[in-house]
Formats: structure tokens, C-alpha cells, sequence
């Protein structure tokens, strides 16, 4: 009889000890030399489900989907120097948009960090590039204290404001045998009635005096999981919500006070220009959002968010409310409900007029393409999440005119890189096994991560690929066209994609009209597996008014004098 192994407790056991504590089911990353204990550790533990993706890249991308679909935890194990390397530019993506992420990874043995000897994928300062890509990035320095430093990093991921933290540890200290010791926390956590007795009763009357309010929604609400209470706000003071692209889904895009993500336009700017309240919640008013700060926000601005530092970083606060969206709209309405509050009828009028005619505004802009938006909302369920890489489609209808109707449903690269919504969108479907995931991507940038799809086949995801080919950066071609007059590094050779994805274990097919993607969109929701829709561009034709990128760009990238 074979004797039983006898498994001592390991550095690497603590560290999914603290994973298990803080309820991660998942786990994304590449298999190396300088993990493999930590790999060993979540086997023998048994509960982490182990996602291997093709690259480490890819695998950040696939714990930051996971993260911002189901507002766990995402958790990325890489290797060292190279590995971690591969994995800097997703982290950074994470970091952009504030995702709660935890990246795991290896160091070349303690004896050696810092000597340049040349010790088997040595990194000349990896702490220094993990620190520069993440929100904060530590060195594990004392295998005993491994449960407290994984567990104070996890609350570093989780805490506003959000972002990747990046943990490190050297491949002698995964399999040090280390004692198994027990650490408890006490947690005292304020009552609502001392929140709101913190809010300020001249915010209250400034509210309450308030005909015209605007109410700015941002990726905050969706992380603090505040929709419902956002929601609420904006119905007792008859409030117009606009909301960052981060924040599509904090209200939903069909209420009649939404006007959504539209920003850009000047009637919206306009309409901003002339409110005489604003109350911004968890945005952070990024520069292509507001023409690097160039809108302008009324003179009254109350402003909610869990950083501190952000209150007066872009827009000037007349009173900054910090801490937790969920709990301070909660103490604002418990406020708000002592007092009168009527909501000005012709006001809700005017916001449904101006919601009516941004969106009219755009579809004219569409051609052929409106087809394609129509037919992907009435077919996809409505709490269908929808990723969009960065591509021609995404940036025009697929961010705009595709309604969200649920929180987590929305998902774009923040930080404006092609390529990660492929691997993503796997993520995230991993999360959600249940929802349909569509990925909007180009084909220019889907090659960055195409063989992602491996993994997705190998995890036998319904994933449903609309890959808009138009052989080349088409989001540049126009930029230069409208900037210089000329194009150059924009047109690619295009493989056949349907065979490719064929190869990879997808059902694919190539379209050239909006009846074809209608159909093969209802073929591929219905038989949830792996499935391709290759959308010729030049097939289905132009749009009435081709895109020029972001308000201004073209303008910005003109010869000019200094």
C-alpha cells in the first residue's frame, strides 16, 4: 500500500489560504518555473477554478473582465521579469479603470534580487515596472508574514480608490515551510443616521433650491454598487443624468432622465452650461470625456467620491462629499426625504427632448450600420454584457446607441488600448457563465490577442465575436485623412478570419449586409457556443458621415506654431 504524502504548510498555502478567505472562485494566469508552488497550492486546495490563457497579457485582461462583470475579486498569477513584463500594459489598462485586481507573481530567488547575475528570468528592478503599471506593487520579504502582506494587499486592491496591486514572491519563499497561523480583524462600521448627520444642510438647501439639476454618474456607482440609490436621487429631484463611459449602467439608458453618454455633444455641454446644480458621483472626468476639461460644469457642484484626492483635482467642488457612493446617496436621500422635494415637470420635459435628439443626432450618422444596432438590442437578453475593443463601431453606436440597462453590463477599455477586449470579454464570460457576452472589436486590433480564442474555445464559452474588418486601424485612417490629407501604417493584410476562427473551434461566419448580421446574431445567441461574425466593411458599405475620432483630434494633431 502506497504510503500516504505528507504535504507540510507552505508560504504558497497561505497565499490561497487569504484567496479562499476573500472568496475567490477564480484565477487566471500562465504556468512557470517561478509560480509553480502557488500553481501546486490551488490544486491541492480544490476550490479556485484555474483559467490558462495563452499569454500573460491576455490573462490581466481575463481577471480584469472577471473583476468589472462580476465585482469580485480578480486575481492574475504571472512569472518573473518577462512574464510579469507581458503583463504590465493590461495592468495598466486595470489601473485605468479602477479595477479591484491582484497579480500574483514570481521573483528570482531572495539570495539573488538585485545583483544582476544573470539568475533565470531576472528583471533588472521589477518593482519598480509593477509599481509604475499598478496601483501600488509590494515585495514579499518574510515568508511568516505572508497571510497579513496577501491579505493587506487584497484590501489595498479592493479599496477606493480601486486598482491592480501587484504582490511579488521570490521563488525560494513559495515553498518555505512556514507555520500556519491564524490572524483576526475587528471592524467597527459607521450607522447611516452618523453619515448623514456629516452631510452638510447648506448641500441639502443648495439641492433642494435647485430647478435644473444635472447629476454626472461614473464607474464610482458601478463599483460601489450605488445604481439603485443613484437611481432614486435622480427621481425625487427630477434630475438629468449623464453618465461617463464608465458609468453606463448606473441608471437605466431607457429611463426617461437619462441621457447617457453623450458628453461630446454641444447640446449636452449646452444643456450642462445652463443647470444650476451639479452632483457628480464616483466620476472622474477624464480628458476625452470633457475635451481635456474644457466643458463647462455649473458654478454648484457637489461632488461624491470614495477618494479623497479626487474632490477639486478637474472641476472646483462647492462641497466634496467623500466616502462610499452606496452610503452617502443613502444618507443624502434619508436627508432629502425630511424635507419637501418637487421635481419641476417642464424641466423632465426639456431632458427627454434633449435625449431624444442626441440620439437622432447619431443614428443619421450611421447608414447601413443602424440596421446592426436595432438588431442587436432587440436580439441580445437585456442584461447582455457588452465589451467593445477600441474600434470604429465601438466608439460611435456601440458606446452610445446600444442601451445598458443593468450595472456590470458595460465594459471598455478606460485607458484607450486596442487589443484587450478579446481576452476580457473571455473574463468575463467566465464570471457570468449565464449572461451572453458580445465582444465588439476590429480586426487591427483583435490580432493583438487573437489566440485568446483558444482559451475560450477550451473553456467552451458561448462567447459571441462581432469583428468588424476593415483591413486596418480605421479609427486612424480617418484621424490622418481629416489631419493631414494622407494615411500611413494604417492598411494591414487581413487573414481569413472564418477559417481562422473555424481553426481555433468557433462556429464563424462572414457577413456583408445588416440582414445577414441579423440572422447569424440570432443563430449564435440561440446555440451558445463560440461563435464569429466577420462583418465585411466594405460589403456593407460606408457610413453617412465617416468618424473623425474624439471631438478635436484631428485639430490636435495639425502642424501649428508654438
Amino acid at each position: 500500500m502506497k504510503k500516504q504524502e505528507i504535504i507540510e504548510f507552505t508560504t504558497a498555502d497561505a497565499i490561497v489560504k487569504e484567496l479562499v478567505r476573500a472568496g475567490v472562485e477564480a484565477a487566471f494566469g500562465v504556468v512557470s518555473i517561478h509560480n509553480m508552488p502557488i500553481y501546486d497550492a490551488i490544486l491541492r486546495e480544490g476550490s479556485i477554478k484555474l483559467i490558462c490563457s495563452r499569454g500573460e497579457s491576455g490573462a490581466v485582461n481575463m481577471a480584469d473582465g472577471y473583476a468589472r462583470a462580476t465585482g469580485k475579486l480578480g486575481v492574475v498569477i504571472t512569472s518573473t521579469g518577462t512574464g510579469a513584463g507581458n503583463a504590465a500594459g493590461s495592468l495598466v489598462e486595470a489601473w485605468s479603470a479602477g479595477v479591484p485586481l491582484l497579480h500574483l507573481t514570481g521573483e528570482v530567488a531572495s539570495a539573488y534580487l538585485g545583483t544582476g547575475r544573470g539568475y533565470i528570468h531576472e528583471c533588472k528592478d521589477q518593482l519598480s515596472m509593477m509599481s509604475g503599471a499598478c496601483k501600488k506593487a509590494v515585495q514579499l520579504r518574510n515568508p511568516e508574514q505572508t497571510a497579513s502582506v496577501v491579505r493587506k494587499v487584497i484590501k489595498e486592491a479592493l479599496t477606493a480608490p480601486m486598482g491592480p496591486v501587484s504582490l511579488e514572491i521570490p521563488i525560494d519563499f513559495q515553498s518555505a515551510i512556514i507555520e500556519d497561523l491564524s490572524i483576526e480583524e475587528v471592524q467597527l462600521v459607521a450607522s447611516q443616521s452618523s453619515l448623514a448627520a456629516l452631510i452638510p444642510e447648506q448641500a441639502v438647501t443648495k439641492i433642494i433650491e435647485a430647478s435644473r439639476p444635472v447629476i454626472w454618474a461614473g464607474g464610482g456607482v458601478i463599483s460601489a454598487n450605488a445604481s439603485k440609490e443613484l437611481q432614486k436621487l435622480a427621481e425625487m429631484l427630477g434630475a438629468a443624468v449623464i453618465t461617463s463611459q464608465s458609468g453606463k449602467g448606473s441608471i437605466p439608458e431607457d429611463h426617461k432622465q437619462c441621457i447617457g453618454h453623450f458628453m461630446a455633444y454641444e447640446s449636452t455641454r449646452e444643456f450642462l452650461r445652463n443647470a444650476d446644480l451639479l452632483i457628480s458621483v464616483g466620476v472622474r472626468f477624464r480628458g476625452n470625456e470633457t475635451s481635456n476639461w474644457k466643458a463647462v460644469v455649473p458654478e454648484e457642484h457637489i461632488a461624491i467620491d470614495a477618494d479623497l484626492q479626487a474632490i477639486n483635482r478637474n472641476y472646483k467642488a462647492t462641497f466634496g462629499l467623500v466616502g462610499d457612493a452606496k452610503e452617502m446617496l443613502k444618507a443624502l436621500i434619508q436627508k432629502l426625504e425630511e424635507k419637501s422635494v418637487s421635481p419641476v415637470s417642464t424641466y423632465i420635459e426639456e431632458i427627454g427632448s434633449l435625449r431624444n435628439e442626441v440620439r437622432g443626432k447619431l443614428r443619421k450618422t450611421l447608414g447601413p450600420y443602424e440596421q446592426f444596432v436595432d438588431g442587436m438590442r432587440d436580439i441580445l437578453p437585456r442584461d447582455t454584457i457588452l465589451v467593445r475593443d477600441v474600434t470604429v463601431q465601438a466608439n460611435v453606436w456601440g458606446s452610445r446607441l446600444f442601451e445598458i440597462y443593468e450595472p456590470r453590463t458595460s465594459i471598455h477599455a478606460s485607458g484607450g488600448g486596442i487589443g484587450q477586449g478579446l481576452p476580457t470579454a473571455i473574463g468575463a464570460q467566465i464570471g457570468c457563465q449565464d449572461q451572453t457576452v458580445v465582444l465588439m472589436a476590429g480586426d487591427g486590433g483583435f490580432m493583438l490577442n487573437v489566440g485568446e480564442m483558444v482559451t475560450a474555445a477550451e473553456e467552451k464559452l458561448p462567447l459571441i465575436i462581432v469583428l468588424f474588418d476593415d483591413s486596418g486601424y480605421g479609427v486612424l485612417r480617418n484621424i490622418q485623412e481629416a489631419a493631414y490629407g494622407r494615411q500611413v501604417a494604417v492598411d494591414l493584410l487581413s487573414p481569413d478570419f472564418v477559417k481562422l476562427a473555424q481553426s481555433m473551434h468557433f462556429d464563424a461566419v462572414r457577413i456583408g449586409s445588416g440582414d445577414e448580421f441579423v440572422n447569424e446574431l440570432k443563430k449564435a445567441q440561440e446555440r451558445r457556443n463560440p461563435s464569429m461574425i466577420v462583418v465585411d466593411m466594405e460589403a456593407v458599405g460606408p457610413m453617412a458621415k465617416p468618424f473623425g475620432g474624439p471631438p478635436g483630434a484631428a485639430e490636435a494633431f495639425k502642424p501649428k506654431k508654438r
